[in-house]
């Protein structure tokens, strides 16, 4: 941080606009090693296809988020017409995004499978 920076905010503090804990607050975040990191990006996608009768999983599979676009064009092609109302396109730019947690949650009761996608 450029000692002017510091100055500015000394001075501020001297003259009363700004408290000591607000100007400490303001020189602990200006200084890099003291600014707030990001969360960690997501590493995995886990899909999940269970049978709703049995309870059991039919797929249970778990991808390297760094592979996530070859693995949701490999889905693409092998998803029957039915499951067309997933937008692979849109799901693959939401984990580019940095999106985590549950993002499909479906049940196909045609075929009694409960579909899951999660980002971890």
């Amino acid at each position: 941080m450029a000692t002017e920076e510091r100055m500015r905010i000394l001075r501020l503090i001297e003259n009363g606009q700004l408290t000591a804990e607000e100007g400490a607050r303001l020189l602990g975040v200006m200084e890099p090693n003291n600014r707030v990191s990001r969360p960690p990006r997501a590493q995995w996608v886990r899909i999940r296809v269970t049978d709703l009768k049995s309870n059991h999983h039919k797929i249970n599979v778990n991808i390297p988020v760094g592979l996530i676009s070859i693995g949701l064009k490999l889905g693409a092609r092998f998803a029957s017409n039915k499951h067309t109302t997933l937008n692979f396109d849109e799901m693959l730019e939401a984990i580019r995004g940095g999106m985590t947690g549950k993002i499909v949650d479906m049940e196909d009761l045609e075929d009694g499978e409960r579909i899951e996608i999660v980002v971890e």
